[in-house]
């Protein structure tokens, strides 16, 4: 973790502007084409929501700008952030569930299987005090929404970025999942969500480059 020279830093008029703002966060929603990558994880008998959570949290340590967080008046930035993600417990209500991220997709989907059995009996709505190395992450496959709300605290400010992706469907032969991100405008500009969606494509276009550890 470094901070940020604010006063040689590209976007200090951004920031200054956006910090002030009452509800600086911004939202955009796509769809991404999930034709192979579902193909793919079928074939090698991989679990949908722990392979989309590692490609979505390796696409975010690819951007520069979602490792960017706002601590008062300075910015850090964070060598990597790790996923913060919602489990759904069999009493139908949800834990919040943090992992360190791991580069290696295999070592990566047995760590997170495992925490995820920690939570699923251990239902807990705290994150580590004042830890902010982090990506709100969230899977919502009941709905191909297109558009989704995080709720956020502002007081402190909260500048950790969201990720959501719904149900998925076909469309003229093809896979589509529905993707959203949410991200502070002081840190993120729509080109860097931009940037984000591009690579989480290419993750999902070739999932044997990324994936093929072994299964």
């Amino acid at each position: 973790m470094k901070y940020v020279n604010i006063e040689n830093w590209k976007r200090k008029d951004h920031f200054n502007y956006f910090k002030q703002l009452d509800y600086p966060h911004f939202n955009i929603c796509g769809n991404v084409d999930i034709t192979s990558f579902y193909k793919y994880i079928k074939e090698n008998e991989l679990p949908f929501f722990i392979t989309v959570l590692y490609a979505s949290t390796k696409a975010a340590n690819s951007v520069k700008e979602f490792r960017f967080r706002i601590r008062g008046e300075k910015v850090v930035e964070h060598e990597n952030v790790n996923p913060s993600f919602t489990v759904l417990t069999e009493e139908e209500v949800f834990s919040f569930c943090a992992v360190h991220y791991i580069d290696n997709f295999k070592n990566f989907k047995y760590n997170t299987s495992r925490e995820i059995e920690k939570v699923r009996n251990n239902i807990s709505l705290e994150d580590q005090p004042g830890r902010d190395d982090l990506i709100y992450i969230t899977s919502i496959p009941w709905i191909s929404f297109t558009n989704v709300t995080h709720p956020i605290q502002m007081n402190p400010v909260d500048s950790i970025p969201r990720i959501a992706w719904g149900k998925y469907f076909e469309e003229n032969g093809r896979i589509k999942l529905p993707l959203s991100v949410q991200a502070h405008h002081a840190l993120v500009d729509g080109l860097h969500v931009g940037q984000f969606f591009n690579i989480f494509q290419e993750i999902l276009d070739n999932p044997a480059k990324y994936l093929s550890f072994g299964y």
